[in-house]
């Protein structure tokens, strides 16, 4: 067993839940399988940029590649001819295919391990450090997912009150007075912040899951939102505790069956509710 690897998912399922119970409560869940796909164009355009696969701008417009996506998104369903659903899936296929040509016209000959993107780097996160001269930090991934899980906290707790009343009655936050606008794509950036830093580690698929899967299981739970925050981190980490055994057990993708422990555990507890 690798106590960083578990940190590692441990602190990213943090991240990942505390935004993902107010994608839930908005019908907004699948917004991350959008940023996660069209991050792909950050990716590319920071490639042509650096020409340098390792460079760090390859993140950084990975990121706002993201934060587009997410204001498109919301931008298309403001208008109300579009609910939310019909906006992802118009944004996404067309930010992912234009990546996809781009790649095929211009970078034939680079190497993208699309299999770390889609189940992550979870074996090799031990590997990559923050080290100095005379001090070892730890894994980057934990870092980074203890300093996104911080921001996310303190903007949570920040506008608790204003992501509540939005999340469940948007009309009536706008009817007193709630900046729903800003709240919306402010929780929006942080969504696609926590999902690029988040799936270069874990992937894709464990982010998605990681961001869907323990709030929807917390909601069939409770109607309290805040002890439905507090159960979907508890919910999450036993899963992905409980997946990352069965995967050493099984030997396979830790990433693969952490995401599946947390759709058993998901439909175990559905079919004890109903």
């Amino acid at each position: 067993m690798n106590i960083e690897i578990l940190l590692v998912c441990i602190a990213i399922c943090f991240c990942c839940t505390l935004p993902g119970n107010f994608l839930i409560l908005r019908g907004a869940s699948m917004l991350t399988d959008a940023v996660s796909h069209t991050v792909l164009l950050g990716i590319v355009i920071g490639y042509f940029i650096a020409n340098d696969l390792s460079s760090p701008l390859l993140l950084v417009f990975a990121i706002l590649m993201g934060i587009v996506t997410v204001w498109v998104v919301e931008l298309l369903s403001s208008t109300k001819l579009l609910n939310k659903d019909t906006s992802i899936g118009v944004t996404f296929p067309f930010f992912f295919s234009l990546a996809v040509i781009l790649i095929s016209k211009f970078a034939k000959n680079t190497h993208l391990d699309v299999e770390h993107i889609i189940f992550g780097e979870l074996a090799l996160v031990p590997f990559d450090r923050f080290e100095t001269v005379n001090y070892d930090f730890g894994p980057k991934a934990l870092i980074y997912a203890l300093i996104i899980f911080c921001i996310n906290l303190i903007i949570i707790m920040l506008f608790y009150r204003e992501l509540k009343i939005s999340s469940f009655d948007n009309d009536y936050a706008v009817s007193i007075g709630i900046p729903v606008v800003f709240i919306n794509y402010l929780l929006m950036t942080i969504v696609s912040i926590t999902t690029v830093v988040s799936f270069r580690s874990v992937g894709v698929v464990l982010v998605i899951a990681f961001i869907v899967g323990p709030p929807m299981t917390a909601r069939l739970l409770t109607n309290k939102l805040s002890f439905m925050i507090f159960l979907s981190a508890i919910i999450g980490c036993i899963d992905i505790i409980i997946g990352y055994f069965f995967a050493v057990l099984f030997d396979v993708s830790i990433a693969g069956m952490q995401a599946t422990v947390i759709g058993i555990v998901f439909l175990l507890v559905l079919f004890v509710k109903k």
